[in-house]
């Protein structure tokens, strides 16, 4: 799991990406990275995400692109074939973890109870995403979690903001977090692409 841990130290805020509209994905993935944030996550929840991907990484080789919401072995081979460079899952099923093992994926899988953190160890996932992290207990659980399990090193996504994102970073087993309030809707809409780049410049007054 040594690539996921130099994914998710390489940046200490993922974007977590809806992209609605193709001709969208690379000009702001563009933006993005103009800004400082070449850690990207691209969630499959749209018709257009896979494709997406790809043109990002055609267009931002140096930039590295994740899918997320991956649940199964399809969502896993088409982020593969996309050149996906991580995959992000919300939860964990024995299934997944069999085949991103033997597919050699680079899988960021979730968890958000002490039982489901103690699985992941005992399959060799040290690096986990904690999610929902606010619905889920948020900074509390995690400091707990971080007294029997310290082995285990997090990703918190989900009800992360800009006002909260440094508590969640000073955390010790706490390696980024990821979030979406550098992709203004209105923004993307308007495809004031400088602003974006803006609002990621802002993440770094984080840490």
């Amino acid at each position: 799991m040594n690539d996921i841990a130099m994914v998710l130290n390489r940046a200490s805020v993922i974007p977590v990406i809806v992209i609605d509209n193709l001709e969208d994905a690379v000009p702001l993935a563009s933006a993005l990275v103009e800004g400082g944030l070449d850690v990207l996550e691209v969630t499959l929840r749209t018709p257009v995400a896979i494709e997406a991907v790809s043109l990002m990484k055609q267009a931002l080789p140096d930039a590295i692109i994740g899918t997320g919401t991956v649940t199964n072995m399809t969502n896993l081979h088409a982020s593969m074939e996309a050149g996906a460079d991580f995959m992000v899952s919300p939860g964990v099923t024995s299934s997944l973890l069999r085949d991103a093992r033997a597919e050699g994926a680079n899988l960021l899988p979730g968890a958000a109870t002490p039982s489901e953190v103690m699985q992941l160890l005992e399959e060799g996932f040290c690096f986990q995403k904690f999610f929902p992290a606010e619905a889920a207990g948020g900074i509390p659980m995690l400091k707990a979690l971080a007294g029997p399990l310290p082995q285990a090193t997090f990703c918190p996504t989900g009800g992360i903001s800009l006002s909260n994102a440094r508590d969640y970073l000073a955390l010790e087993n706490v390696a980024c977090v990821g979030g979406t309030w550098m992709l203004d809707k209105n923004l993307i809409e308007k495809k004031d692409w400088q602003a974006i780049a803006e609002l990621a410049k802002s993440c770094h007054s984080l840490v």
